[in-house]
């Protein structure tokens, strides 16, 4: 089983999960956050005045999926959230151990 973590612009959402969706993913958890990479935020200007923006909103997405998923869903997010421009987001591949569902206490891969 693996676990990726996927940030992507916020407007993206909606069309990430349906795509995800439609290429067999069962669930993800969503998260709303703040970061900088290579864009190091942005100024914008509010009421005349002109202010820096040093955390750019963005989504996370943790999804965990059976081995032989990955790279369906990793590609599958990189097209969808793409739009070519600065800030489009990351994708980390870790590795899960244990997968454990609380309500039937069923495990690792019939867990997901």
């Amino acid at each position: 089983m693996k676990l990726i973590i996927a940030t992507i612009k916020p407007f993206k959402l909606e069309e990430v999960r349906e795509a995800l969706t439609a290429a067999g993913v069962r669930g993800m958890m969503v998260t709303e956050i703040k970061g900088f990479g290579s864009q190091s935020g942005h100024t914008e200007i509010y009421r005349g005045a002109e202010y820096e923006v040093n955390f750019v909103p963005k989504i996370k997405l943790e999804i965990v999926v059976s081995s032989g998923m990955v790279d369906q869903v990793v590609e599958t997010i990189t097209k969808t959230a793409q739009t070519g421009k600065i800030g489009d987001g990351k994708i980390f591949v870790l590795d899960v151990l244990q997968a454990i569902r609380v309500r039937t206490g069923e495990t690792n891969e019939d867990a997901l």
